[in-house]
């Protein structure tokens, strides 16, 4: 016997929070399923956003109906995953007008196909006529009992990634050029391009081929959509998984997990005792890919090539 069920319309309050928890859980699943770094609880601040042409926080408050609390802190979180930016107001220096950043516009177009799902999975979940609340309430709750809201939205869309063929460097100009367009504007929307990063990207049969690496692409279809190496590293005796990188209109598809896997593989079939990797904890969704494929982090060493690394992985096979 489901307790607050049978509390009737006294129990709609604690019914409505239980719904609204379920929902947000489910959408974390479905955002995790196409690597998407999003938090469901930001959806309404970042969704009204992306709707203004700029916008100030007591106007998203009076807006969205939430506590003043509630929108300061969902601004500061998209702030600091860098989806939004803050700029002075030209008529009065006291305000801020905020933005969606380039990166949250990025963000936006891979999560709009998933919104639009999650919009029509929810809708089929209260088709029924009810008399009551209460009584289409617990035709709504019995739906996400018997059916699974994210494996749903999931299905709905469809499998994303289909003729994704996994090749190896060819040394040619179409891949060399692809290998540093890929990983210039992945850096760029998250980070900066480093001295090192130029010197790589730019010699990649210097510093990865020539010294015994591979590199990695994805093609969709005959497109170019996604690279990756491993690059060798004298000093350590293994190889670094490094400059993984998947063109912004195809990310979401689960393209980066499937080279993590190519290249785990490959490093198992050549007799690799283990890889590393190095991150920043910033890419929050990306540390959680890495722990989930076997990754443990290990100290970082003082002269690491990478300024914004704080945290290095390694996995044993």
């Amino acid at each position: 016997m489901d307790a607050l069920q049978g509390f009737g319309e006294l129990g709609l309050g604690s019914r409505l929070k239980r719904i609204s928890e379920h929902l947000m859980k489910e959408g974390q699943l479905i955002y995790d399923h196409f690597e998407i770094d999003f938090d469901p609880y930001l959806f309404p601040v970042f969704k009204l956003i992306s709707q203004k042409d700029g916008i100030t926080n007591t106007e998203i408050f009076n807006a969205v109906g939430l506590t003043q609390p509630a929108v300061t802190q969902s601004i500061h979180k998209l702030t600091k995953k860098g989806l939004i930016e803050l700029i002075d107001d030209d008529s009065d220096k006291r305000r801020k007008i905020i933005h969606l950043s380039p990166k949250g516009k990025t963000l936006l177009k891979q999560l709009q196909p998933i919104w639009k799902s999650i919009d029509s999975v929810i809708k089929s979940f209260g088709m029924e006529t009810s008399s009551s609340l209460i009584s289409h309430l617990n035709s709504f709750e019995h739906k996400l009992k018997t059916h699974s809201f994210s494996k749903s939205v999931i299905k709905s869309l469809g499998n994303r990634h289909h003729s994704i063929q996994i090749s190896t460097f060819q040394n040619s100009e179409a891949e060399k050029t692809a290998f540093y367009d890929l990983n210039e504007e992945w850096l760029r929307t998250f980070f900066y391009v480093e001295p090192f990063d130029e010197e790589v990207l730019s010699n990649p049969d210097k510093y990865i081929i020539d010294k015994g690496g591979h590199i990695f692409f994805t093609k969709l279809n005959g497109e170019i959509v996604g690279t990756v190496a491993l690059m060798p590293l004298p000093k350590q005796n293994t190889f670094e998984l490094t400059k993984m990188a998947v063109s912004p209109k195809h990310r979401g598809q689960k393209i980066g997990q499937q080279l993590m896997q190519y290249c785990l593989d490959f490093a198992k079939n050549l007799g690799l005792p283990n890889l590393i990797l190095y991150s920043s904890r910033k890419l929050e969704n990306a540390i959680y890919i890495y722990r989930k494929y076997g990754f443990v982090e290990i100290p970082v060493e003082p002269d690491c090539h990478y300024k914004r690394c704080d945290i290095k992985m390694e996995i044993v096979f």
